[in-house]
């Protein structure tokens, strides 16, 4: 068993890592960015870089892969839970209290330089868990109307995501994810309900 200041060190360390890489991707693209750049930002050398990472691709990948963990097991009561049980808007909430854990890498993602294949990965991880739960809510609806509804309410998500970060994300998620709920559910009319 590792020393508990070890574990604490690690942290640290690859939390100046991680603020040094995306300060740096907020500027230019990853292709632009050098080892020697990232590690004077961070305030290490470059053992301590290759300790935990083996290039700039695989610290992105970790980052990226930390955001769908989290993100997969916000969805995961979509799996588990029957429609009794089940409440849409604590999921939603779950995910927006991961992308606010993950901020940095939401603005980065959602930024000029930022990783659209991974947008889309998260785009596609919703879409996978989300349509067989409106096949069985929405059972009058035809696939494209199903397909056209994840569409739109996947985009107006990343918008209020893009709104919610450039407000300094101060909204707790619970009270974004029932706005996301409530505009999905009445549209326009959720203005009238409040």
């Amino acid at each position: 068993m590792k020393p508990l200041h070890n574990d604490h060190r690690t942290r640290v360390t690859k939390q100046l890592i991680r603020r040094a890489f995306t300060d740096l991707l907020a500027q230019k693209p990853i292709q632009s960015i050098t080892i020697k750049e990232l590690c004077e930002r961070a305030g290490i050398n470059r053992g301590t870089f290759y300790a935990h990472y083996t290039d700039l691709h695989d610290l992105l990948g970790q980052m990226e892969e930390e955001l769908l963990s989290g993100l997969q097991q916000a969805l995961a009561p979509l799996l588990t839970a029957d429609d009794e049980h089940l409440n849409p808007v604590a999921i939603t909430a779950g995910i927006f209290q991961c992308l606010r854990d993950n901020s940095d890498l939401c603005s980065i993602t959602l930024g000029p330089y930022g990783d659209k294949k991974f947008l889309l990965k998260v785009i596609n991880m919703g879409h996978q868990r989300y349509m067989p739960c409106y096949q069985q809510w929405f059972k009058g609806a035809t696939p494209q109307q199903l397909e056209y509804f994840y569409a739109f309410v996947s985009g107006g998500c990343i918008a209020l995501l893009q709104k919610w970060l450039a407000e300094g994300m101060t909204t707790p998620p619970a009270e974004i994810a029932e706005m996301a709920e409530k505009l999905m559910l009445y549209g326009i009319g959720f203005l009238e309900k409040t």
